[in-house]
């Protein structure tokens, strides 16, 4: 396990301590909202009987919307204590999981060509190399199979609302596939009612330049079918303010891929 690795698990296992939004399983899914959750655009099509594999995607979320819609889900991920949540949320709906802690970059404990579907949200920037990443995915995706991914939109990587110096978020940091970058968490981070924790410092991510993200998904035979900037739209909002950030800059990019090569 190298460094990369340890701080990640330290730092979920804190963020989920402290109740942060994206370790707060989703209790409360009926089949639209489930939908509406991981598949709003009705892209991957039927998920009846289909194999999903919820990439570094612990916390009793998209885990649980797939198994409602009827997918045979697994989810992986380096949090044991994120995986714990997914396994939270399946005994409250009463529905059967696989989780396997493991390191997005090593997928070797699972079998080859054994998915429909790889579901990943933002996680892929905690991790230096992309290519290794989506040379697991191709191995484990069956032909034809789907990859649906989120990442930093890498032209804003590392920028924030405290950004912010009276006229628009400057850009500082070199265009740098790779880089390191590290930032405060951003207060929706965290639950309006308890205090900001301090867990281990904020995240640490690294930038995939867009050459770096297409190049290597074609490397592996990957096409690309749909690509959405995402980022909500309130032009009017104070300057300073997350709202305002992302009507600006929009944060992240979302990837939706098919596996072509036979």
């Amino acid at each position: 396990m190298d460094q990369v690795a340890r701080y990640n698990i330290e730092r979920w296992q804190a963020l989920v301590k402290a109740g942060a939004l994206f370790t707060r399983p989703w209790l409360e899914l009926d089949l639209a909202s489930a939908r509406e959750r991981v598949d709003p655009k009705g892209l991957f099509g039927e998920l009846g009987g289909k194999e999903v594999l919820c990439l570094a995607s612990g916390g009793g979320q998209q885990s649980v919307a797939f198994t409602l819609l009827g997918a045979r889900v697994t989810v992986a991920d380096l949090s044991a204590a994120q995986l714990e949540q997914d396994e939270i949320a399946a005994r409250h709906y009463g529905l059967t999981i696989k989780t396997l802690q493991a390191d997005m970059r090593d997928l070797s404990a699972l079998p080859e060509a054994a998915f429909d579907l790889v579901y990943h949200p933002y996680s892929l920037n905690f991790v230096p190399d992309v290519r290794q990443v989506f040379q697991q995915v191709a191995r484990i995706l069956r032909p034809n199979g789907l990859y649906h991914f989120m990442c930093a939109n890498p032209f804003v990587c590392g920028l924030g609302t405290g950004d912010w110096d009276g006229k628009g978020y400057s850009l500082k940091l070199p265009y740098i596939d790779g880089v390191e970058i590290a930032y405060a968490d951003e207060s929706w981070v965290f639950q309006a009612d308890t205090p900001e924790p301090k867990p281990i410092g904020g995240p640490r991510e690294y930038r995939h330049t867009l050459s770096t993200l297409i190049n290597g998904l074609a490397e592996q035979g990957f096409t690309l079918t749909h690509l959405e900037e995402w980022g909500e739209l309130y032009p009017e909002a104070e300057p300073g303010s997350w709202d305002h950030f992302q009507a600006v800059a929009p944060p992240w990019l979302m990837f939706w891929t098919r596996l072509s090569r036979f």
